[in-house]
């Protein structure tokens, strides 16, 4: 049988290839793909035609001209992927603008000589979609039971700090009729957008309840009208590609509205930057991190001791 050579055209797909087990079987990854730090010395089959220096405004603008336009937000260097061999490559369906898809894939395959590697798309929208997409790329890989076993692990933490969640409610509920916060959840500053897809199941599974996105759909854009309605007991900001440092920079967009200092999520500081890039819009096994930080922002009486993600994974402003 021929040895896997694995090319992960996304940052997900890395870490799930990885903690199936099989790091050593990866023979590229794309621009992005940063975890776990032992890949990151490995060719890079992918880049983006955005210039990502300018601002969220900026970025967005670009991206929308190119997607008007029937282009792909990515580059694949074909040439070096047809260098390295992979016969398996991950890729996604799932958003036009976060990974190269597997048509910029067959763009770039057309003159491959032979056979060509076995393609895996990836397109989750629910959490359970991701799961699915673990069982997916674990049957590539022809060793289902690793996708199994890491599954269940998964599902074993969330289960585990969801009875908490549901404990302390009920517990609080015999004396104080103590209701669930209100969280939105901002997955980009300028224009505004919600965090959709998995983002409000974990909010759910973390003792909140997401007042902008919907489980399972695309996410929102957001208007300043409907932050100031619904006016959420907790903003988090977690724009997709964005790191801290980078997301405080972008965030005066925002801060600076007349508007802003009359929210009760300001009034009362409960909010808070995350680390949107590592965390949460990344679709594989760190999206159980990403509750741990969410359970530390909402629930802070029970869990912000319990795991050491401040200042790292989010901070508060």
């Amino acid at each position: 049988m021929e040895p896997l050579r694995i090319a992960t055209m996304l940052p997900s797909a890395t870490e799930i290839v990885c903690a199936l087990g099989y790091r050593d079987s990866i023979v590229a990854t794309s621009h992005e793909c940063d975890y776990p730090s032992s890949i990151r010395n490995l060719p890079s089959c992918t880049d983006t035609k955005i210039d990502i220096t300018g601002n969220s405004l900026a970025i967005d603008q670009q991206v929308k001209s190119l997607v008007e336009q029937g282009l792909s937000v990515y580059k694949v260097d074909a040439e070096l992927i047809r260098s390295l061999k992979p016969n398996l490559v991950v890729t996604q369906t799932q958003c036009e603008v976060c990974a190269a898809s597997p048509k910029d894939l067959e763009d770039a395959l057309t003159k491959w000589v032979g056979g060509g590697p076995s393609i895996i798309s990836l397109e989750p929208n629910y959490l359970e979609d991701v799961w699915k997409d673990i069982e997916k790329v674990a049957a590539g890989l022809e060793n289902p039971q690793a996708g199994l076993t890491l599954i269940a692990g998964l599902e074993r933490r969330i289960d585990k700090l969801s009875k908490l969640v549901i404990d302390y409610y009920t517990s609080q509920h015999l004396k104080t009729q103590l209701k669930r916060p209100r969280v939105g959840c901002i997955e980009w500053i300028d224009p505004l957008m919600a965090a959709g897809n998995w983002v409000p199941e974990l909010v759910s599974f973390a003792g909140g309840e997401d007042v902008f996105a919907e489980a399972g759909k695309h996410s929102p854009w957001l208007d300043e009208e409907a932050i100031i309605r619904e006016d959420p007991d907790i903003i988090i900001f977690m724009p997709c590609g964005y790191n801290i440092k980078e997301t405080l920079k972008n965030l005066p967009t925002v801060t600076n509205k007349p508007w802003w200092n009359k929210l009760n999520a300001v009034r009362e500081k409960k909010v808070f930057v995350v680390d949107g890039n590592q965390y949460f819009n990344r679709p594989g096994p760190r999206l159980v991190e990403s509750l741990e930080i969410l359970l530390q922002l909402i629930l802070p009486e029970v869990f912000l001791k319990e795991f050491n993600y401040e200042n790292v994974g989010w901070i508060k402003i």
